[in-house]
């Protein structure tokens, strides 16, 4: 009987403690103005999740050579990847500005099967082959596929499933603190950023990130219209029973109607985007610049720098 009443109590104390965590995590998001429950999981520790996460992911697939070339030799659809992202996020530093320090990387992973793709805190991106080789999308299609991404690591949608990925851990992370266990933080982040990618987003959020990366394609310089052909073509593929997307980016309610209204509205944006292109910028996948000798260290580049930049460790003085 007290080996009951004892677990009991536990179960309830960890359940009060997670309302307790959840409650004092939401916050406003400053972009959408709806408030999100993200305080469970720091900016830093969603980034650095995340960025762990991608690279084991990245590395699992390239020994099994899923990926396509990166590099000097990169493939054309890796190129044309990258041009398409380079622009979008051009345009997502206006929305988020501290996104200009983020460490964005895309590759293109060689799955013909899989119409799928994703952008994890701190702009860590993947694009299937499914979206060329099923889809058949053009150009403006796949800038609204990864804007509509991209959109979801800027209104914070990784970290608010992060979150929610961890806010069933808390109450166990903190009692077990108090019970002298252990600190399980770093490896819990990184299983939440898997977890995050694997989790259906709301229909609000999918709201949200429609209306904002419908944006960031028409200000690079991509037709608007695309946004609903995109969708258009995704749900005929889904009645085939081969839409992974569509698994978990769940449609919200009239979504063809309101980006054809959101595409009228950027009609203009689009056509002097068009006209008059911005200047192209690097942004994904920086090589490391060396300065100096053997004896080196990494600095971290200021906000807004486009390099990641090695410098010459001091030497000491005699």
């Amino acid at each position: 009987m007290r080996a009951m009443k004892a677990g009991l109590t536990f179960r309830l104390a960890t359940a009060a403690l997670a309302v307790a965590a959840v409650l004092a995590g939401c916050s406003t998001n400053p972009i959408t103005g709806r408030s999100q429950l993200i305080g469970l999981v720091s900016e830093g520790e969603a980034v650095q999740g995340s960025t762990k996460a991608y690279q084991q992911m990245m590395a699992d697939l390239d020994k099994k050579q899923k990926l396509e070339k990166s590099g000097e030799k990169d493939s054309p659809r890796t190129q044309k990847i990258q041009q398409i992202t380079d622009r979008l996020i051009a345009q997502a530093i206006k929305f988020r500005p501290n996104s200009a320090s983020w460490r964005w990387e895309v590759r293109v992973i060689d799955d013909p099967k899989t119409v799928n793709a994703f952008c994890m805190a701190g702009g860590k991106m993947a694009i299937y082959t499914g979206m060329w080789e099923q889809l058949k999308a053009t150009d403006d299609e796949l800038a609204q596929v990864m804007g509509h991404e991209i959109s979801h690591a800027l209104l914070d949608h990784t970290r608010e499933r992060m979150s929610v990925a961890r806010a069933s851990d808390v109450g166990v992370q903190i009692l077990a603190a108090a019970a002298g266990v252990g600190n399980l933080g770093g490896q819990l982040m990184q299983n939440a950023a898997v977890v995050a990618i694997g989790l259906p987003n709301s229909r609000e959020s999918e709201a949200e990130a429609d209306a904002v990366g419908i944006q960031l394609a028409a200000h690079a310089g991509y037709d608007p219209h695309a946004a609903v052909t995109l969708w258009d073509k995704m749900s005929k593929l889904a009645d085939g029973g081969r839409m992974e997307f569509l698994s978990t980016h769940p449609s919200p309610e009239n979504r063809a109607a309101k980006l054809k209204e959101f595409g009228a509205k950027l009609e203009p944006a689009y056509q002097a985007a068009k006209t008059n292109p911005p200047v192209a910028q690097r942004y994904v996948n920086l090589p490391v610049v060396r300065v100096g000798g053997s004896n080196e260290r990494v600095v971290e580049p200021p906000l807004g720098a486009n390099e990641r930049i090695v410098r010459p460790a001091p030497t000491s003085s005699n």
